[in-house]
């Protein structure tokens, strides 16, 4: 099964074929992130004036900005074919040999997840990305002797949404280190437009607008959700989506006016009702919503940490102001740790 193999390959020549994907395939086409494609557009330009390879590139930021499509635009810009996997993937130093020793002169290797690689695997890729070179340990005990491979010049592409579990002599390495941000609500319309376009579907600006406000800054949610809407624009709108079509569709989806979903508020409910808004530790908190902390950590958590809905502190995470205000609670200032009161009773 394709999920099983340890890397996938292609060539990044596109044609006419390819604008049946929602995912931009040039630098031109990428929307949003301005200044980490203006700084990208010109350390490619330069790698390509000097006829070296591009730098390594670490790419960081939440699920879901785009990382992976970056990555692909990357190799499309240069020319170069581009070879993908993920740090779970490789689960021996053998694994990334016999991949290191495959790639072709300039070839880009990407790693999704690359702060989950094994430890022993880390160290080989250490002398790959300084000196495109291998050492492999041949035998075992008092008669074993290093071989040294040398590896035709590449660039590896790293992505993560933890860059702080990455190790130093790993991070060290990458050249060029491009952190993306959540979107703006402007930049969510313009990537909702293009895909309703590619998709062939019927939306004016106003819809646009209204899905994106409710995308938590995130471009593959916004298509996701924009799939979602047409659905409902299908069945109940003939087709046409329009802000009241979007609204309608997702509060049927129970997906609020700041894009929370029902984890979302399940978890800021729990923080002020099960522990009088915090702090509360986060694997009690993954226990008292049922959801892994690891969940909670990379979706969650980023984006209501944006809107300022919850603190991370040393004792644990604390419900805002702004968190009780959005779920129709008070803060009573006259009590320690928050403790709260539904308005009306």
């Amino acid at each position: 099964m394709q999920k099983d193999r340890l890397i996938s390959s292609h060539w990044q020549e596109e044609d006419d074929s390819a604008e049946t994907s929602i995912r931009p395939l040039r630098l031109a086409d990428y929307i949003g992130q301005d200044k980490v494609k203006e700084n990208i557009s010109i350390f490619i330009e330069a790698a390509r004036g000097r006829g070296e390879s591009l730098d390594h590139v670490l790419l960081s930021g939440p699920p879901g900005l785009g990382k992976t499509t970056l990555a692909s635009i990357i190799a499309s810009e240069l020319g170069k074919p581009i070879r993908k996997t993920s740090g779970p993937a490789i689960e021996r130093p053998g694994d990334l040999a016999a991949i290191l020793t495959n790639l072709e002169a300039g070839e880009i290797l990407f790693i999704d997840e690359i702060h989950r690689l094994n430890r022993s695997v880390e160290e080989i890729m250490y002398p790959a990305m300084e000196d495109f070179a291998i050492d492999i340990i041949i035998g075992k005990g008092p008669g074993a002797r290093t071989l040294r491979l040398d590896l035709p010049p590449f660039t590896l592409i790293g992505a993560t949404t933890r860059p702080g579990l990455l190790t130093s002599p790993l991070r060290d390495r990458f050249g060029i280190n491009c952190r993306l941000d959540f979107y703006s609500v402007e930049d969510l319309s313009k990537i909702i437009i293009r895909s309703a376009g590619i998709l062939n579907l019927t939306i004016d600006e106003a819809g646009a607008r209204a899905i994106g406000q409710r995308s938590r800054g995130t471009p593959r949610i916004a298509n996701r959700l924009l799939k979602r809407v047409s659905d409902f624009a299908l069945v109940r709108a003939d087709g046409i989506i329009n802000a009241d079509v979007a609204n309608k569709a997702l509060e049927l989806m129970e997906i609020d006016a700041h894009g929370l979903d029902t984890m979302d508020r399940l978890i800021l409910e729990a923080i002020i009702k099960k522990f009088g808004g915090g702090p509360v530790g986060l694997e009690t908190l993954a226990a008292a919503v049922s959801e892994e902390a690891d969940t909670i950590t990379d979706v969650y958590e980023p984006y209501l940490l944006k809107l300022g809905f919850i603190q991370k502190t040393p004792r644990g995470r604390i419900a805002t102001e702004h968190a009780y205000r959005h779920l129709g609670y008070t803060v009573n200032k006259s009590i320690e740790n928050s403790l709260f009161e539904e308005i009306g009773e």
